[in-house]
């Protein structure tokens, strides 16, 4: 039986992106997201909740975060759940849930330079090295790293 991982989260990040550069160049950029609700007890009282999430992004998205993203802004994430387990210091076995994604769309939000960020940014799934698409653009390996998926042939 065939099965799904997919998630969806709007959220605000919690923090800039810390960006590590691995062997060979490729980046990961991790930060935290926070998605709230709101909801009325049951003495019709309004409560608020909020679950953060820990985001991981690779290669071409990771320096678009590096770039771009800082904290308080709104963003789309597009992704799987991975979970991950270790042992720290006491021999303790730990688990980490963390958030891979390979969409990402920059919603704007608290802005520096006044700007409501906005870009679409997606990992290809046969990306190799550090490309990225750009809005309606996906990496397809072309020369310089960007192709159009829209048909040239367009009738207007």
């Amino acid at each position: 039986m065939a099965s799904v991982n997919k998630v969806i989260l709007i959220g605000n990040l919690g923090k800039d992106p810390e960006v590590r550069h691995l062997e060979g160049g490729v980046a990961v950029a991790r930060f935290p997201i926070a998605t709230s609700e709101t909801f009325k007890d049951k003495s019709g009282q309004r409560q608020e909740r909020t679950e953060w999430h820990n985001v991981v992004l690779w290669r071409g998205l990771a320096e678009v975060a590096e770039k771009y993203l800082r904290k308080g802004q709104s963003v789309y994430i597009e992704g799987r759940i991975r979970t991950n387990n270790y042992q720290d210091k006491d021999g303790i076995q730990r688990y980490s849930t963390e958030i891979v994604a390979d969409n990402m769309t920059m919603l704007g939000g608290r802005s520096e330079n006044g700007g409501n960020g906005g870009g679409n940014y997606q990992e290809s799934a046969s990306s190799a090295g550090g490309n990225f698409g750009g809005g309606a653009a996906t990496n397809k390996g072309g020369a310089s790293g960007f192709q159009n998926d829209e048909p040239d042939d367009l009738p207007f």
